[in-house]
């Protein structure tokens, strides 16, 4: 039996009781394993960081997560973050440099919500902290009173770039996705090639046409991966380049 890729998550830090934790979501682990048919392994965030170039040639793919934190916008502008705005130094620490690393070394990159944000500012780009409050903009946020399922159900159509990469993985000039964020992107990074908007022109997802696979999506596709046919066909596309990937580093 053929051996399965390493998918690194870098992790969030977050205090539970008095203690600090380093976690990732399990919804997105069980994406890797279930999504992209991939062994799972944890990049702790530290700081200072460890040796991530050494951390990044254990593995054959990174998947950047979502998170209840938003990047500190000091990243990518001279705008004061708002009174409440929940920030992750250490993952900002860490992961910002990941983007770039793994691009240097050819590594698969998938990027979820927080983690398509930190690609966008790590090459360049910049954020809208509050896309509600920008003019001709819709309210992308969830009901946080509503139960999970609600919440990531979903919520609006995405128009694909004709002949882009979701728009094959889809087969299908657009898909409805769930929506779960107040920031999103406001000047596009270095490289990046827009691959699906909202309805109300908010990229929601973009590749990198210099890498070899990094996709980043506004949206949530490892909510019930298995359950949704466009949401699996993105994790098994990550899988198969981290399959190639790993391929490539056993020659």
């Amino acid at each position: 039996m053929a051996s399965l890729p390493l998918v690194g998550l870098p992790t969030d830090r977050k205090e539970i009781g008095p203690h600090p934790f380093l976690a990732v979501g399990e919804k997105y682990v069980r994406a890797v394993v279930d999504g992209a048919g991939a062994l799972p392994i944890l990049l702790p965030a530290l700081q200072p960081a460890l040796p991530l170039e050494r951390l990044l040639e254990q593995v054959d793919g990174v998947l950047l997560t979502g998170s209840v934190s938003n990047i500190e916008p000091h990243h990518y502008g001279d705008e004061p973050s708002y009174e409440g705005n929940l920030h992750d130094p250490a993952r900002d620490a860490n992961s910002l440099p990941i983007v770039t690393l793994a691009m240097e070394m050819g590594i698969p990159l998938l990027a979820v919500c927080r983690g398509f944000q930190e690609v966008n500012v790590a090459l360049g780009g910049s954020l809208y902290q509050k896309v509600q409050e920008q003019p001709g903009f819709l309210d992308h946020r969830e009901n946080p009173n509503d139960p999970l399922d609600q919440q990531y159900a979903p919520a609006h159509v995405v128009t694909f770039n004709p002949g882009g990469m979701l728009a094959g993985i889809a087969g299908a000039p657009s898909a409805r996705v769930n929506s779960l964020h107040g920031q999103g992107v406001a000047r596009l990074g270095k490289g990046l090639k827009v691959e699906a908007v909202a309805p109300d022109g908010l990229i929601e997802a973009f590749r990198h046409e210099g890498a070899g696979f990094l996709l980043g999506v506004q949206w949530h596709p490892e909510w019930r991966v298995i359950e949704n046919r466009f949401y699996l066909g993105i994790f098994k596309a990550f899988g198969d380049a981290c399959r190639t990937r790993a391929a490539q580093r056993k020659h």
